[in-house]
This record gives C-alpha cells, structure tokens and sequence, in this order.
C-alpha cells in the first residue's frame, strides 16, 4: 500500500489540489495530512482516495474542517492518533507538541508521520520511522512525500512551481 504524506498546506488550494493529483498519479491509494490546512477549501482537495487528518498549530476553524472531513468522507485524528493500514501501525500529529509526539512514540508504532517544521525528514527512533514530507508553503521547496508501507519505500515529491 502507498500512502501519499502531505502538510502545511496553510490554506493554499491550488497547490493542494496539484500535490494531491501528484500523489494519486503516483500511486497513492491513501492520503495522510499532517495539520495545518488553515482553511475547510483545502480539506475538499484531499479526494481521490480515503483520507486522514490532523489538526496543526495554525487550525482555527477546527468545526469547520470537521465539517469538511465529514462531507468527503475522511477520518479526523483529531490533535493525534493512530491508524493500522496494510497491518502497519501509523501515529500523526502535526508536530508542535512535544507532549503528544512522546504520547504517540510510547505506543511504539512503525511510523510517526509528522509537519510543522515545513522541512522534509526521515528518521528513527528504535523501531518507530518518523517522517515529515515538508510543506507547500513558507518554504523555497514545496514537498510531499509517498510511502511504500510494503517496502518501506519512501519518496519526497518536489510540487513543480507554478503558482
């Protein structure tokens, strides 16, 4: 299974709409958002294939991204959670609270899948692989990533400029 990993998208809708058409030509048959969506008009670009969310540190309008998350059908993690896909447990959070990253790696996933720094990293901590696809805004290259949860593949797509 590959799951299309994107973040701080910060209300940027034609960006979001062009990273999510890259992922799913990719191949991505899930997509994980790691928060900071800042507005509902991003959540309705993340369709194509099941969804998942959390809320990051510049989510204001949490009521209405739930509302979004509702309409197409996704699942809200809320400020942090878990999800088991192709028998591989997946922790996200968004990344700015210490508190719920160390909540999240005691229950020892396989991966912790996190934004907020806006820079795209891959890392261990024992057995937990903890990656952050980097952002579509507020950096000089706009990244998302795709894993291959089968192969333990990952890849950082580059979002072509064209905004």
């Amino acid at each position: 299974m590959r799951i299309g990993i994107l973040s701080d998208t910060h209300d940027k809708v034609g960006r979001t709409s062009r990273a999510v058409a890259l992922l799913l030509s990719e191949g991505a048959e899930v997509l994980i958002h790691c928060g900071d969506l800042t507005e509902p008009d991003v959540v309705y670009e993340c369709i194509g294939a099941p969804a998942y969310f959390v809320f990051g540190n510049n989510d204001f309008d949490v009521k209405g991204l739930r509302k979004a998350m509702q309409v197409i059908d996704a699942t809200c993690l809320e400020w942090g959670g878990e999800v088991e896909l192709a028998g591989k447990r997946i922790a996200v959070t968004h990344g700015d609270s210490m508190k719920e990253i160390r909540r999240l790696l005691a229950k020892h996933p396989d991966y912790l899948l996190t934004g907020h720094t806006h820079a795209p990293s891959d890392e261990r901590e024992g057995n937990t692989r903890l990656i952050n696809p980097g952002a579509l805004h507020r950096t000089k290259v706009r990244t998302m990533a795709i894993l291959d949860v089968a192969t333990d593949e990952l890849r950082f797509l580059t979002l072509p400029e064209k905004e």
